[in-house]
């Protein structure tokens, strides 16, 4: 199990570097979200979880998707908007999805995700599925509206759904202790649902306690973690400082791929880098080299079409 957990998260970390160079280099227009420090939630999470169960994703949500299963080149494309991208490059970095993952796609608006989560997680209960959903959400969810009805449903219908609070500290900007009044579990308890708080920077101790809830659900999982890098790479240009030296080396201090790392031996550790590393030079090399999508098929996949019966 050590040597998955660290596999996914040396993708991620790698693959959200890769990106980075990738906006300075313009191929990635717009720029992203980096998940860099927080990679042991998805890695843990995802570890717990099954083929066939659900993940709904955040505008911060490329660690999720690749630690569920996607290809990572095709993730890659859709970042660089090519056609070979999971969705056609229309997704882009905040909506990426493959249902045949089970990735049901990533939300831009904040809090949105866990609605649907709960319906997906409903629908699969009335269906007669073994089957969990998980909502993806940062610290500036919880007192969204949204998200507290999602809760109150999830609660009322028994809904096998598992939250999952990825507690960095940070609303973009603001600090938690100046945006959530009382506590972040407290949401969870107000509902009656059961929850827990875990070190979000070992990913062995995500997993152990995501594997518990699983017979607890609905269930609510905070997760303690650090946003390494920017809220958003505009932060490069744009010099916005809101986190002191000092802080930024304290949170940096524990890095869960250390932490993860240090239960391999240096041999298992330096071969699954290198494999990272190659897997990557190969997404790069297919994203780049794919076709931008045809502006005549600008309207492709936007509208359903009707099953007629």
């Amino acid at each position: 199990m050590d040597e998955q957990l660290y596999r996914t998260m040396r993708l991620i970390r790698r693959f959200e570097e890769r990106c980075i160079e990738l906006v300075r280099a313009g191929e990635i227009v717009g720029g992203i979200h980096p998940y860099i420090g927080q990679e042991a939630i998805a890695a843990g999470v995802s570890a717990a979880l099954r083929d066939d169960d659900i993940i709904m994703s955040t505008h911060r949500g490329h660690g999720h998707v690749l630690a569920k299963g996607a290809d990572p080149a095709r993730m890659l494309a859709e970042l660089c908007g090519r056609a070979t991208g999971l969705n056609h490059g229309r997704g882009g970095s905040m909506h990426a999805a493959d249902f045949s993952k089970g990735i049901y796609g990533a939300n831009a608006i904040v809090g949105a995700n866990a609605s649907m989560a709960t319906g997906a997680a409903w629908a699969s209960l009335r269906q007669g599925k073994d089957r969990v959903a998980v909502s993806y959400f940062g610290d500036g969810a919880v007192s969204q509206g949204v998200f507290l009805e999602a809760l109150n449903l999830a609660a009322l219908w028994h809904a096998p759904v598992l939250f999952v609070c990825e507690n960095n500290g940070y609303a973009t900007t603001q600090t938690v202790q100046d945006t959530v009044a009382g506590t972040i579990t407290g949401r969870a308890s107000a509902f009656g649902i059961l929850s827990s708080t875990v070190d979000g920077m070992d990913a062995r101790a995500v997993y152990e306690a995501a594997l518990a809830a699983r017979s607890q659900l609905p269930y609510f999982l905070e997760c303690t973690t650090y946003r390494f890098d920017a809220h958003h790479t505009w932060e490069y240009k744009a010099g916005v400082k809101y986190r002191s030296p000092e802080s930024v080396a304290e949170g940096r201090s524990r890095d869960p791929l250390t932490i993860g790392g240090e239960r391999l031996s240096d041999v298992d550790r330096t071969a699954i880098d290198a494999e990272i590393e190659a897997l990557l030079d190969d997404a790069v090399a297919f994203a780049l080299k794919s076709p931008k999508p045809d502006p005549s098929t600008a309207l492709d996949y936007l509208y359903g079409t009707p099953v007629l019966s």
